[in-house]
């Protein structure tokens, strides 16, 4: 008679070992009722009306089955169409479910165990836990407070070797707001010429800036870029779930694979009503978004500096300023006092060792709204100085 097996305990994968929920939703998810929130990045204005109404009208008068992995041909052709200096084609790019899908499946196609990539600090926390699960290893390069989170190409440099096989761009920076100017992403290109290393390019907060032109994007000086973005922060579609990745031919057709296998197909709904974001009408909203953030951003930099008196980044896109409360003790502190008195912020080790004595103040909220936490922000350290 065979031995009954012991059920035994269920063992967590190695490759999942010491990943756990982000610091950022960890603090969010604890808000007490009645909070003002500047932690999660999730714009707080209403998805445009064209996107809306083209939603309901997809919805009451077609078929909306699968569609092809890739997504459907007039999305592609919008999406390729945004970088005509690569000369893709629609093979060149597919839809996702989010960026987010789009940031996995790219990682998860280039990189295998052992090697290296190189990515920002402070930067976005999904990027250390799929390079994990792909079997790579984290390696940062420092965004330096000293200099305001700005770019330094020296840190960049020494960090690539022969085992470096991806290096992560981010910009417009989550959390910090800063962008990288066309100099120093020719100074990338530069370095990593000959390299054989791909540049994972994360742009989904490109539309939102308040310089006076659009970010430059990597890819104009780069050839071996993969593109990440989406509609989500820009159109304030992040619960719609239309992303997209884009470039490097040769890694899109197995990426495309694993995408199959991974989600079949972006949600059908949300590729047919985002084709309006690239009419006029959805250019205008992405417009007036930049505006409304641009407003708040002002509005909660100059409250910080008059009310709070304290140190903080006027981003030059995203919607996230640093608050520098080195001054005040330990990050944590300050964010569990926060917290006690309704207001939600985002430590700064969240998102790397570079930033710790920050916090990540987001901006999707009113401007009533940003000046009542400001408000009870400045409440909770005057009686904390008592």
């Amino acid at each position: 008679m065979n031995a009954i097996k012991t059920q035994e305990k269920f063992r967590v994968p190695q490759r999942l070992l010491g990943i756990e929920k982000s610091l950022i939703r960890q603090v969010a998810d604890r808000a007490l009722p009645g909070s003002i929130s500047f932690g999660l990045g999730e714009p707080d204005i209403p998805t445009p009306d064209c996107i809306k109404r083209e939603a309901i009208r997809v919805i009451t008068e077609e078929q909306n089955g699968y569609t092809l992995q890739a997504g459907i041909l007039a999305l592609r052709e919008k999406i390729i169409a945004e970088y005509p200096h690569l000369n893709l084609t629609t093979d060149d790019c597919f839809a996702t479910v989010g960026s987010s899908e789009a940031l996995f499946v790219a990682l998860m196609t280039l990189v295998e165990n052992g090697d290296e990539v190189l990515m920002p600090d402070p930067s976005f926390p999904a990027y250390p836990g799929i390079v994990k699960m792909a079997g790579g290893e984290s390696v940062y390069y420092r965004l330096p407070k000293q200099i305001g989170f700005g770019f330094d190409i020296d840190e960049f440099k020494k960090h690539i070797n022969a085992k470096t096989r991806v290096a992560i761009i981010l910009s417009p920076s989550n959390p910090t707001g800063r962008t990288l100017s066309r100099d120093e992403l020719k100074e990338i290109a530069e370095v990593l010429k000959d390299t054989g290393v791909y540049v994972i390019s994360d742009e989904i907060y490109r539309d939102l800036y308040f310089t006076d032109e659009r970010p430059a994007s990597i890819s104009e000086y780069y050839e071996r870029t993969l593109i990440v973005s989406g509609l989500s922060k820009a159109m304030s579609m992040t619960g719609w779930r239309l992303g997209w990745l884009a470039g490097a031919p040769e890694v899109l057709r197995s990426a495309h694979i694993l995408h199959g296998y991974d989600v079949t197909c972006t949600n059908t709904i949300s590729q047919k009503s985002a084709l309006i974001a690239f009419s006029e009408e959805g250019q205008k909203a992405r417009s007036d978004a930049r505006r409304i953030f641009k407003a708040r951003r002002d509005l909660l930099v100059s409250l910080i500096a008059s009310e709070l008196k304290l140190p903080a980044i006027s981003p030059e896109g995203a919607f996230y300023s640093m608050l520098d409360v080195r001054s005040l003790g330990d990050e944590m502190e300050v964010v569990e006092k926060f917290l006690k008195n309704k207001v939600v912020t985002i430590p700064g080790k969240a998102f790397g060792n570079e930033s710790e004595g920050f916090l990540r103040l987001s901006f999707c909220a009113s401007e009533e709204k940003i000046r009542e936490g400001v408000k009870r922000m400045k409440e909770t350290l005057e009686g904390a100085s008592r």
